[in-house]
C-alpha cells in the first residue's frame, strides 16, 4: 500500500469539473460509434435501436425485467438455457424505469446503459487520475471509449453497470471509503457474476491493511501511524458488505433449483458456461491451426491473449495499487479461464480497465496533439468495427 491509497478525494464538484474533458471525450467517442452503427444499419436495411436494445442478452434482461425469474428454453441437444442466469440489478432498474416513465423495459435498459457508461467513465478517470494523475485518466478514459467492442457499453446489457459499481468501488478503496466501497461491492455482485473480482480486492486490500496495522503493533498506533478504532470498524463492515450481493443471489438460485448452494453453477452448465482454467479456449485456438486461413485467426488470439497478459505484468512492474491489481487479476483470469462461448472474451474482458493504465501512462507523456493523432483513427476504426460486428454476428 502507498500513499496513492490514501490520499484525499476532491469534492464532487471539483470531481465533475476535473473530469470533465474525459467525459466530453468520450461522448464522442461514443457518439461517433452510434453514428457510424446507424448509418451501417440504414444501409442494410436494419434498426440500429433493435441492435442496441432487442437482441441476445438484451432480450433476456428485458424477459426478466418483464415477467421475473423462471423462462427457459430446452435446445435439441439437452441444454437448459435458464434466465436464472442473468443477474437482477439490470432487470431490477429496467423495471423502474418502465414504472415511473413511459417507457417500455428495453428503452429502460438502453437508457440505464446510457447513464452507467458516462458513470463507468467518471469513474475509470477518477481512479487512474488518484493515481497517475489527470492526464492519464483522460487517455484512459477514451482508450476504454475505442476498445473494438466499446459499441457494447452502449447496448442495454450489464457492462457499463458492472464497470462503472467497480470502478467507483475501487475508487472508494482507494481512498479509504470502505462502507462505500463494500455498498458498491454488493451492487456490483448483483449485476454479473464476475462481481467476485470486486468482492475480491475489497477483501484483500481490507486484509492487508489490517496486517500491516497488526505488524505496526502498539507503539505505531500510539505515534498515530495506523487507523483508529472508527476507521478500522468501518473497514471491516465494508467486507461484510462486500459479497452479500454475489452470494446472496446465488444462494437464491440454488434454493429456486431446490439444488443447493451450487445451483447457480448447474444453470451456468446449462448455457456450456463453466471454469476449467482455460483448456477449452487453449483447444480452441489450436484448432485454428489446422488450416491456412484459420491459422491467421489463431495466431492474432495468441497475440492478444499475449497482450493482455503484458499489460498485466506491465501494471504489476509499474506498481499499480493492490486492489486494482488483485480486481484485473480475476477477471482477466476468469475471461480467458472460462469455457463459455470464445466470441464473448473481448467484452467479458471489458471490465478490466486498469489493464489500459500502461498505454494511458504512456499516451500522457507526449504532446496533446500526438495522443489526439493517435486516439483520433484509433476511434474511427472503433465505431466502424463496432458498426460491422453489431451487423454481423455480433455480442453472443
Amino acid at each position: 500500500m502507498t500513499d496513492l491509497e490514501t490520499r484525499a478525494a476532491p469534492s464532487r464538484a471539483g470531481a465533475l469539473r476535473r473530469a470533465a474533458p474525459a467525459l466530453l471525450g468520450y461522448a464522442a467517442v461514443r457518439g461517433l460509434g452510434l453514428i457510424a452503427l446507424a448509418l451501417w444499419s440504414a444501409a442494410r436495411d436494419k434498426s440500429a435501436y433493435t441492435l442496441l436494445t432487442a437482441r441476445w442478452d438484451a432480450l433476456w434482461y428485458t424477459r426478466v425485467a418483464e415477467l421475473g425469474y423462471g423462462y427457459e428454453v430446452r435446445l435439441a441437444n439437452g441444454d437448459v438455457h435458464s434466465n436464472l442466469a442473468f443477474f437482477p440489478l439490470l432487470p431490477w432498474l429496467e423495471r423502474l424505469v418502465a414504472a415511473v416513465s413511459p417507457l417500455s423495459h428495453a428503452d429502460g435498459g438502453f437508457l440505464v446503459s446510457l447513464v452507467a457508461s458516462l458513470a463507468a467513465a467518471w469513474g475509470i478517470f477518477a481512479v487512474a487520475d488518484h493515481v497517475y494523475g489527470r492526464r492519464a485518466g483522460v487517455c484512459a478514459v477514451l482508450l476504454w471509449a475505442v476498445l473494438p467492442v466499446g459499441i457494447v457499453q452502449s447496448m442495454a446489457y450489464s457492462e457499463s453497470l458492472f464497470t462503472a459499481l467497480a470502478a467507483w468501488s475501487l475508487y472508494a478503496v482507494l481512498t479509504g471509503r470502505w462502507v462505500t466501497a463494500g455498498t458498491l461491492a454488493l451492487l456490483a455482485g448483483l449485476t454479473r457474476p464476475v462481481g467476485v473480482a470486486v468482492v475480491a480486492a475489497v477483501w484483500v486490500t481490507g486484509i492487508a491493511a489490517f496486517a500491516r496495522e497488526r505488524r505496526a503493533g502498539p507503539s505505531a498506533q500510539e505515534r498515530g501511524d495506523t487507523d483508529g478504532p472508527g476507521p478500522r470498524t468501518r473497514r471491516a463492515l465494508g467486507m461484510l458488505l462486500a459479497p452479500v450481493g454475489t452470494a446472496g443471489y446465488v444462494l437464491w438460485v440454488g434454493h429456486r433449483t431446490g439444488r443447493g448452494p451450487l445451483g447457480y453453477l448447474d444453470v451456468q452448465a446449462g448455457w456450456r458456461n463453466g471454469f476449467d482454467g482455460g483448456y477449452a479456449f487453449a483447444r480452441f485456438v489450436a484448432e485454428k491451426f489446422t488450416s491456412f486461413p484459420s491459422a491467421l485467426a489463431g495466431a492474432g488470439l495468441i497475440a492478444g491473449v499475449a497482450s493482455v497478459v503484458w499489460l498485466y505484468v506491465v501494471g504489476v512492474r509499474q506498481r499499480q495499487p493492490l486492489p486494482l491489481l488483485v480486481y484485473t487479476g480475476v477477471v482477466t483470469a476468469l475471461a480467458l479461464c472460462a469455457s463459455s462461448y470464445f466470441g464473448s472474451k473481448p467484452r467479458l474482458l471489458m471490465p478490466a480497465f486498469p489493464l489500459l493504465l500502461p498505454l494511458a501512462r504512456a499516451l500522457a507523456g507526449p504532446r496533446l496533439r500526438r495522443s489526439a493523432l493517435v486516439l483520433g483513427p484509433v476511434a474511427v476504426a472503433s465505431a466502424v468495427y463496432g458498426a460491422f460486428w453489431l451487423n454481423g454476428s455480433g455480442p453472443p
